[in-house]
């Protein structure tokens, strides 16, 4: 899975230098999505509910109520829950600029170092699939920000539609990264299982109504998976990009030497 030492991979050579930047801190992007799980620690020690808080059973969105007292049954108390609202802003900030600054072309081949340019890109089908995994990180990315914005007990139906579009179009986005990564990098299992694993959990609790022993883990098996097959999908296009342009840098600095050694004979 590594790059030719001795020249650029021909997959990417065709993009332009200037967008390495670009493409690293979209990858750096989807990779900030991690310091969900901070923040959740955070906010869960600074529980003040009546009853110690429960991953298994209390909902992700009770940590960013912001009054104290009885929700739909349940005792919430979150004193922390700005920072929780404000880990779920920065969450589908972090995925939408990484569906922004990576481009169809980089996630065709990100995985695929040491393919040619015709047989990366070959077909619609990569480029569809890229470019629909792309939209629909966007999308989830904007649910999780409304989720922020519009607490669950702010007395509006756009936190639910906020969360329903993150576990939706987050779970087809990791499914179709996946898909395209198949076989090309070990990583795209993972990409593809928390996409599945996402999809599932949020079709048991559609049928379901959520009327489970534990609805806090089927709400987490519907949203970790995301977080953790997002930051995967940075992960691979990083290493990516480093090792391209770590790549250039040394034919750029053999060149460079050819060059002096032909000047001076």
């Amino acid at each position: 899975m590594t790059a030719r030492a001795d020249s650029p991979s021909k997959d990417i050579i065709y993009l332009p230098d200037l967008p390495s930047t670009r493409f690293y801190a979209g990858a750096l992007a989807l990779l900030s999505v991690l310091q969900y799980f901070v923040a959740e620690a955070a906010v869960i020690g600074a529980w003040a509910g009546q009853q110690p808080y429960s991953r298994r059973t209390g909902y992700i969105s009770d940590l960013g109520a912001g009054g104290c007292g009885a929700f739909e049954g349940r005792d919430v108390c979150s004193p922390a829950n700005l920072l929780m609202n404000t880990s779920f802003v920065v969450q589908g900030v972090g995925m939408m600029v990484g569906a922004v600054l990576l481009s169809a072309a980089l996630l065709c081949t990100a995985a695929r170092p040491v393919a040619s340019l015709t047989a990366g890109l070959a077909g619609r089908t990569p480029w569809a699939a890229a470019i629909a995994a792309r939209a629909l990180t966007a999308f989830a990315g904007a649910g999780t920000v409304i989720v922020g914005l519009v607490p669950e007990d702010a007395g509006s139906a756009w936190h639910a539609v906020g969360a329903i579009m993150y576990f939706a179009a987050g779970g087809l986005a990791l499914v179709l990264l996946g898909l395209l990564w198949l076989r090309q990098t070990p990583l795209s299992w993972l990409i593809l299982a928390c996409g599945v694993v996402s999809l599932g959990a949020l079709t048991a609790g559609g049928v379901t109504g959520m009327v489970v022993p534990e609805p806090g883990t089927l709400e987490r098996l519907m949203g970790y998976p995301i977080t953790i097959g997002t930051a995967a999908v940075g992960l691979v296009v990083a290493q990516r990009v480093g090792r391209e342009r770590t790549v250039r840098r040394l034919a750029g600095a053999r060149g460079h030497a050819a060059r002096g050694l032909a000047d001076g004979s």
